[in-house]
């Protein structure tokens, strides 16, 4: 273990005390103790209902909230604070866009472009805002080691797309999409271009003006931040445009027996009590998150995934999904070995203390157009190490043996 091992080991306690080889951050990273420290502080120090309440206390619970909302901002490089809508994670912030904007925008003979490889929640909201407006869902396939062209998008556009949503690293292959080429072809086409970010935001810079994306969805706890927060971003002159997506509480501004005015953007669209521990252990993330710095987090992971591939490729009846180029999968290896059930690969390698994921990783259609049914998944995250990896190589090594092959 390097110095530098040691010091990233540093920050994150579970990781430290527990033996467990955690390889499984594309579901959910670890938090650093950084984080934890900050939403506990918060409730210690300044919890109380914000936005309402005119005592110092829900004043102070107030500031923390915004003050997250100003960071998140600058983390993204969007133009204000009132572009970011705080939400639970990327699924829920998927949904609003389909309930607030798509369902008010679409309507029969209209058209909804994605990737085949989508995660679920870039791909069960368009298909029920298809079907509640009528339009159509269109899918742009990518090649076998999962590269989609702007040739490719280009080809799928018409002058009846409306919306575009594609995710900018898959959470299968770990490929990133040229999403500034794809989303300037979407305005070409007249269309609002959706990004997810789930699995980008946590792993490389995101700038989403540069990008010029109309939405950008992302979860907090893919990137060191506690469960239940995450982000949407999107222009104000849409947002200006949407319907709430819930009703209630803390989104209004004046309410009759017949009707109600919304409060400003972005409270229209976060009804009831919102989550300001989970901002808060959002902002720290982004703060960890800049204290190392994307040109180590990207080496580091760079490093791992290279060292990953060119292991698992020595080892006979393993396939690889995705590109043979190890850079273009930041962090995450998806595979399958011969007469080795996933299930059973993820089971055994948990019994060596390694763990990874296994299933179809909420994208059925693209596992399908693959010809796969599931598969293994390991990713990993800045907190993982040379010895990490090839543990976890060691163990894949032996399946087959421990199967009876």
């Amino acid at each position: 273990m390097t110095a530098e091992d040691k010091r990233i080991l540093e920050d994150f306690t579970l990781l430290k005390n527990d033996k467990t080889i955690y390889l499984d951050s594309a579901a959910t990273s670890q938090k650093p103790d950084s984080v934890l420290k900050a939403v506990e502080e918060y409730y210690k120090k300044n919890n109380a209902n914000p936005l309402r309440g005119l005592y110092d206390l829900s004043v102070r619970a107030t500031d923390d909230y915004e003050n997250a909302r100003k960071k998140v901002a600058g983390f993204l490089g969007a133009k204000s604070a009132e572009n970011i809508i705080f939400t639970r994670n990327a699924t829920e912030s998927l949904n609003l866009i389909a309930y607030s904007y798509a369902i008010g925008t679409l309507k029969p003979g209209d058209e909804i472009v994605i990737s085949i490889m989508e995660h679920h929640s870039n791909l069960l909201p368009w298909q029920m805002a298809a079907r509640t407006t009528g339009a159509t869902l269109k899918f742009v396939e990518c090649n076998e080691n999962g590269i989609l062209t702007a040739e490719d998008l280009k080809n799928a556009l018409t002058e009846n797309t409306k919306i575009v949503a594609i995710t900018q690293v898959s959470n299968v292959f770990g490929c990133e999409n040229n999403i500034k080429e794809f989303a300037a072809l979407a305005h070409e086409a007249g269309a609002v271009f959706v990004c997810d970010g789930a699995q980008s935001v946590p792993h490389i810079p995101v700038n989403v003006t540069d990008l010029d994306v109309d939405f950008l969805a992302f979860s907090g706890h893919k990137m060191y931040a506690p469960m239940g927060i995450g982000a949407l971003y999107a222009k104000y002159e849409l947002l200006e445009k949407m319907q709430p997506f819930m009703y209630g509480g803390e989104m209004i501004e004046y309410v009759t027996r017949e009707s109600a005015t919304y409060a400003e953007i972005p409270h229209k669209f976060e009804a009831g009590t919102v989550n300001v521990g989970g901002a808060v252990g959002l902002s720290a993330a982004i703060d960890y998150i800049n204290k190392i710095g994307f040109d180590t987090i990207e080496k580091r992971e760079n490093e791992l995934s290279t060292l990953g591939i060119n292991l698992l490729k020595e080892i006979p009846h393993v396939h690889i999904l995705g590109d043979t180029n190890p850079l273009n999968h930041h962090g995450i290896i998806t595979f399958t070995v011969d007469d080795v059930h996933p299930h059973d690969i993820a089971a055994i390698l948990d019994s060596d203390n390694v763990a990874i994921r296994a299933g179809h990783h909420c994208a059925q259609p693209l596992l399908k157009y693959m010809g796969v049914m599931s598969t293994a998944r390991a990713s990993f995250a800045l907190y993982n190490k040379e010895d990490d990896v090839r543990a976890f190589a060691e163990s894949v090594s032996k399946l087959r043996s421990r199967m009876g092959y």
